[in-house]
């Protein structure tokens, strides 16, 4: 799976994981998890999630990054945005005021365009990756941010073998492993969520588990 597959699945419109709505997760839990709305906030692997509207709704700085031009560009139409544009090292940039998009491949982020971010908010990046990729995106995270940083954490358990990914399943025992030493690890909630999603069940699965983490930067 590389960079092809999701700028093809944008362009062909096959974007099944993009939450119309804002999700409830972050509605419930993001308060107490970052109280302070000057907190800037990173979302990686955005698509053109309404999440991003509702972190700046709140005060927040916000930056997501993103691989697909054309997910980038609905983001701002949709909600009905004129940003302006530019160039930031490899990444074409779309900003308006407290929101700014990256439209490039997340592991070429430098420290320098993270040296701000005290929060990460994390629905849809580790579950679209590949098992042979997620212990390079927690590395690559880690080293961006520093002692401190607070992540919300959505995760998907299921059985790997009865669907292929993406969204991939991520059991706990597998997001600590990859996010130990570095971070602390809190589950927040666990949502049995086959009969909420029958497309899962559709597709073989007989089990479906949403589960929510609370993360701190060592």
């Amino acid at each position: 799976m590389d960079a092809a597959f999701w700028i093809q699945r944008w362009q062909q419109n096959r974007i099944g994981f993009h939450q119309p709505e804002v999700n409830r997760w972050l509605m419930e839990y993001w308060a107490r998890l970052v109280p302070d709305p000057e907190t800037s906030v990173f979302v990686p692997l955005c698509g053109k999630t309404r999440d991003l509207v509702w972190l700046r709704e709140r005060g927040h700085r916000v930056t997501g990054v993103e691989l697909s031009p054309v997910a980038v560009q609905d983001f701002f139409v949709e909600n009905g945005l004129q940003p302006e544009q530019g160039v930031e090292g490899s990444f074409r940039v779309c900003c308006v005021p407290q929101l700014k998009l990256l439209c490039g491949d997340f592991f070429e982020l430098s420290a320098e365009q993270m040296k701000d971010v005290g929060a990460v908010y994390d629905r849809a990046a580790l579950i679209a990756l590949p098992h042979q990729l997620r212990l390079r995106y927690v590395d690559r995270l880690s080293a961006l941010l520093q002692s401190g940083t607070r992540m919300l954490l959505v995760a998907m358990e299921y059985s790997q073998s009865q669907m292929d990914g993406p969204p991939f399943a991520v059991e706990e025992e597998e997001v600590v492993r990859l996010f130990s030493p570095h971070w602390s690890v809190r589950v927040l909630q666990r949502e049995d969520l086959l009969a909420q999603e029958p497309r899962f069940a559709e597709r073989g699965l007989s089990h479906l588990n949403e589960k929510i983490y609370q993360l701190v930067r060592c």
